[in-house]
């Protein structure tokens, strides 16, 4: 059966329209903007490198039939993969995201904006090597930014958690306008890609919470890249679009997913987002916890001053915000790694026991250790409204936690609180250093010297490396 669709006088939904201006049309020129993309290019890749010394992470990486290859694919960063580029989205997606160490963006929805490397990287390095499109990472820096805007900006004012659907539909979304936009694909072309993301039906929480969380958490949005890009070929290939898949009565998203409501707007797409990024520099902690940890690990060295350890503990209490709850509050097992970094007693009594929390520390031989258990059930976490007020708060966008212990003695430590955690932009002078440690640790769990060495040189002159060709640096970060 054959159908022709003239959808020429049919306008699409104003959401759909407002991202392909921006992806199309909007210049980015802010300096914060781009070298606050070039730290998070290299931070977000070196999470992956740190994901590749997991093999849970491993086995789910390479071709998708085992022993396939192909000529003038993508190659993904620290292994010998070359790939189709809906594969090495996923690759590449699932690496940076596996260990819940690269960016974060909290709102009235939460999620990971540089998840987007996955389809951006692959698509801008298969265009490189089959194209005469001659990529930069100037040109990986800009989409990166409006990849960000487009997920940062829809999730100020949109609960996706509220109505159970997963934070990688937008992933999905702004993967999906900016990678077809790298493609060259015309408006209409663009309009169709993002409504087939769309109309796609989305990923459910549920492996994100108890009792079924689990470690699709650490691929999903490696899925969701692959899928944008997907769908970009698609629409590259002639599929149609669908103009009202958001406001279609009874059939289309708000009515079907989001219980009847239009999404709603807090400002115009523009660098805001990137430039305001949160970075997990010093703990592989779920962002909401970050500043917990920080208070706990200040706390572990006032306590050691005061001649007591966490055997002495008799409660910990945790003030919060609403979102920390929602997320991280849990009691009872601890299934698996994925549903340990998600639990703010867990990492609040690593913390306090070890003096540290790495990934690591999330593993089952760790969790084993009956102490940190004993430790979590004397950890009660309380909303503190005024810190929800300022975590909603655009001039403020805190993520504060307090922590104040009590010992079996009746003897106390004073209240610690950290409202913005050292990942945060009003921290950014103080954490960038640290960020560049990271990434020069990461670099080392793959990279032996002097290749090591070379890569940083490349990677840490900013002005250079912008003018760096795609192929060349992916040329860089393969394995041979």
């Amino acid at each position: 059966m054959s159908h022709t669709v003239n959808q020429s006088n049919r306008p699409y939904d104003q959401v759909l329209s407002d991202i392909v201006d921006y992806v199309q049309d909007y210049e980015i020129t802010s300096p914060v903007a781009y070298t606050t993309a070039w730290l998070c290019l290299l931070d977000t890749l070196g999470c992956g490198f740190e994901a590749l010394e997991y093999p849970a992470c491993k086995k789910l990486l390479g071709p998708i039939v085992p022993g396939l290859s192909i000529a003038h694919g993508v190659k993904v960063p620290g292994t010998a993969f070359v790939l189709d580029p809906v594969q090495a989205a996923f690759n590449i997606g699932t690496m940076i995201r596996w260990l819940d160490f690269n960016d974060t963006w909290l709102a009235a929805e939460w999620g990971h904006p540089s998840d987007n490397l996955g389809a951006i990287l692959a698509i801008a390095d298969w265009l490189s090597r089959t194209t005469d499109k001659t990529l930069t990472i100037k040109d990986v820096l800009t989409a990166m930014i409006k990849a960000h805007e487009i997920q940062g900006c829809l999730a100020l004012e949109n609960s996706f958690n509220k109505v159970g659907l997963d934070h990688v539909i937008l992933v999905k979304v702004a993967s999906v306008a900016v990678v077809a936009q790298m493609m060259g694909l015309e408006r209409q072309q663009i309009l169709a890609a993002l409504s087939m993301a769309w109309l796609d039906g989305q990923s459910l929480r549920t492996y994100r919470h108890f009792p079924n969380a689990g470690t699709r958490k650490s691929w999903a949005a490696g899925d969701a890249t692959s899928r944008a890009v997907r769908l970009a070929l698609m629409a590259q290939a002639g599929e149609m679009g669908y103009p009202s898949v958001l406001t279609a009565k009874g059939w289309g998203f708000y009515d079907v997913s989001f219980k009847g409501k239009a999404f709603t707007f807090q400002r115009k797409y523009g660098s805001y987002v990137m430039e305001n990024i949160l970075f997990k520099i010093s703990y592989p902690a779920e962002f909401h916890a970050q500043s917990a940890v920080e208070a706990a690990l200040g706390l572990r060295v006032a306590m050691a001053a005061a001649g007591k350890s966490a055997a002495d503990i008799k409660k910990v209490t945790i003030r919060t915000h609403e979102a920390c709850l929602r997320i991280i509050d849990k009691q009872g097992p601890l299934n698996n790694p994925a549903d340990r970094d998600h639990c703010i007693q867990y990492m609040v009594a690593v913390s306090l026991i070890f003096g540290r929390l790495t990934a690591r520390d999330y593993e089952d031989d760790i969790a084993g250790d009956a102490r940190i258990d004993a430790l979590r059930e004397k950890i009660t976490c309380l909303e503190d409204p005024s810190f929800t007020a300022d975590y909603h708060d655009p001039a403020k966008r805190s993520i504060a936690n307090a922590l104040s212990i009590e010992f079996s003695d009746g003897s106390t430590l004073g209240e610690l609180a950290v409202e913005y955690p050292i990942g945060h932009a009003r921290r950014r002078s103080e954490g960038t250093p640290l960020l560049l440690e990271k990434f020069t640790t990461n670099l080392a769990r793959v990279f032996a010297e002097p290749d090591a060495a070379e890569i940083r040189r490349r990677c840490l002159d900013y002005e250079a490396f912008v003018t760096l060709s795609v192929n060349e640096f992916t040329d860089m970060l393969a394995l041979k």
